[in-house]
Formats: C-alpha cells, sequence, structure tokens
C-alpha cells in the first residue's frame, strides 16, 4: 500500500517461533525475495506462475548494477554490503573510450571530486555545442545512478553540476569529466549496511517545555497521526536518525544555500540529500531551519513508508 512493487505477508521464524514479515521486492525483472526460506518462495510459489532463470536463484550477488555480499562485523554482526565497483568501472571505460576519440584522458591521480574552490555558477568558459551537451547531459545521469547505488561522496558535487544542464559549458564538462577521474581512482567503495542498535546517550535529546508556544497545543493535538490501514507491526523495531545541514548562500550568484542530509536507520545509511534551496535566505539560521524543514518532511514521509510495511516505528 506504500509502494507498488513492495508486496508482503505475515510469516513466523521456525528457529525461535517470533513473528516477521515476508518481502517481495521488484524491479523491471529483477526480484528480491526478504524471508527465511526465500529460495523456496522463489521456486515454489513466485516460479509456479513465471519462468526464472535457474542461475539467477540464489543468494543474492548482484541487484540494481551493484554488487551484494554478507559480511561480518568486528563486533561479530552479519551485515549485507552493496558495492557500485563494477558499474562504476565500466562508466569509467565508456567515458576513456570516448575521449580516446577526441586525443583526451582522464587525469591519472585525482584526490577530489572537483577542483578546489570550483564554483559552477560563476563558470564563463565556452558554451558547449548541441553534440558535447547532450554527451554532458549523459554523463550526468550516468553520475546521478552511480549515487544512487551509495556513492555518497561524490553526491554534492553531482548535484551541483546537475544545475547546469540547460546551458553546459566546457568549464562544467572538463569537472564532470573530473568526476569520473576521481571515480577511476576510488573504484572499489562499499557500503555497509550495519543493523547494530543504536544506544543514544538520552542526557543528549533534554525535553524542554514548548507549552507558551502558540501552536504547542495544536501540533500535539496531531501528533504523529498514525496510518488508518497500516499492517500490525512486526519484528523489532529501529532507531532513526537523520543528520542535517546546510551552506548559508552557498551559490555565488543566487546566494541560495544548499540543503543535506543523510538518514540511518540503526546504523544503516539508507538515504541521501543534496539539493539548493527554493528560498534565499538572510541568515546562516534560515538557511538551517530551511533545511530541517526539508528533513523533517522527508522523514515524515520515510515513517509512513515503513509503518505501511509491517516495521515497528515507536520513537517520536
Amino acid at each position: 500500500r506504500a509502494d507498488p512493487d513492495v508486496w508482503y505477508r505475515e510469516s513466523t521464524r521456525k528457529s525461535d517461533g517470533s513473528a516477521y514479515y515476508e518481502y517481495v521486492l521488484l524491479y523491471t525483472d529483477d526480484i528480491l525475495v526478504i524471508s527465511d526460506r526465500a529460495e523456496s518462495i522463489l521456486r515454489k510459489e513466485i516460479g509456479e506462475h513465471f519462468t526464472l532463470k535457474e542461475e539467477s536463484i540464489g543468494v543474492p550477488s548482484q541487484y540494481l548494477g551493484g554488487k551484494m555480499r554478507k559480511v561480518e562485523l568486528q563486533n561479530g554482526v552479519n551485515a549485507w554490503a552493496f558495492s557500485s565497483a563494477q558499474y562504476v568501472k565500466e562508466a569509467v571505460q565508456n567515458v576513456e573510450e570516448y575521449l580516446s576519440t577526441i586525443d583526451r584522458r582522464l587525469s591519472p591521480r585525482t584526490a577530489t571530486p572537483l577542483t578546489l574552490n570550483y564554483r559552477p555558477e560563476v563558470d564563463v568558459s565556452p558554451e558547449l555545442d548541441a553534440k558535447l551537451a547532450s554527451y554532458y547531459q549523459s554523463l550526468i545521469g550516468i553520475l546521478r545512478w552511480i549515487v544512487e547505488l551509495g556513492r555518497v561522496d561524490i553526491c554534492v558535487e553531482v548535484s551541483m553540476m546537475s544545475a547546469h544542464l540547460a546551458l553546459p559549458r566546457q568549464g562544467h564538462l572538463d569537472e564532470v569529466l573530473r568526476i569520473f577521474a576521481y571515480l577511476k581512482c576510488h573504484s572499489n567503495a562499499e557500503m555497509v549496511f550495519d543493523p547494530t542498535e543504536v544506544n543514544l546517550p538520552q542526557g543528549d535529546f533534554e525535553k524542554q517545555d514548548w507549552s507558551f508556544y502558540p501552536f504547542y497545543k495544536e501540533a500535539v493535538s496531531e501528533g504523529d497521526q498514525l496510518p488508518p490501514n497500516m499492517p500490525k507491526p512486526r519484528g523489532k523495531s529501529m532507531t532513526m536518525r537523520v543528520f542535517v545541514d546546510s551552506d548559508h548562500a552557498g551559490d555565488s550568484v543566487t546566494r541560495r544555500s544548499r540543503t543535506g542530509f543523510v538518514v540511518f536507520l540503526n546504523q544503516s545509511p539508507i538515504y541521501w540529500y543534496s539539493k539548493k534551496q527554493g528560498s534565499c535566505e538572510t541568515s546562516t539560521f534560515g538557511s538551517e531551519f530551511v533545511a530541517m524543514k526539508q528533513a523533517c518532511e522527508y522523514v515524515k514521509g520515510l515513517r509512513y513508508k515503513l509503518r505501511m510495511m509491517g516495521i515497528n516505528v515507536d520513537e517520536p
């Protein structure tokens, strides 16, 4: 009900009798089953109605262009790791093949995605012709997918360069190629989804008295409204953490700020965001307030989706 590509049903673990939900995730022709008996579901239930490739049935090793593997952390916890290394290497290879046709090459050593202190909004280099502009747009599309596959280290830079799709310049193309050179030098990054529970010091979040605020009663009465048709929560609860910040007047031309935030469930990063704000704030407080507002709006939607998937969300 929260996502048309996610199917779930109630189940019970044979090991300890605990209740949980089995999930089937669909993306075009990719199927990912999350269950204690995932292979049985694929073969005996889904396989009865659809033709499945025998070699593709098993513990997931690749999903949406990325490699998956199980890892054991230092604390003995088993976790999943996701890597976009294969997709990144193929993308870099395609870029190098294109550059060889115009007698160019990627820089062999690149420590940062963009040149230090580079500001794309003040770049006045020559505009790209139609062919190169189209190529620039395709490169941005590839980079945006790489960010989706877990390369958080280039999230801000790709967002900055994406703002110039309508009128890309030679300097913009050079910096985008620099991002690919950076990826070539740092292609083996891997994101680990650590399920370890988080013990937050309660003293860091002291409760305050907001009863004097004019809209306090209205906010309390509305509260965190639960979806009327949400399924009964099963399984363990989790701790959601959000790290949010902004750069006041980061755009040298429009003076607009940029919002950035990362969302963690327990100790697993699940969402990252970087985008220019729609308003022009006159103070650091204003830009950070807007950033907090955007992060809270996303979290509100995420809490709704998790609850509609039967996940226990019991924190305020």
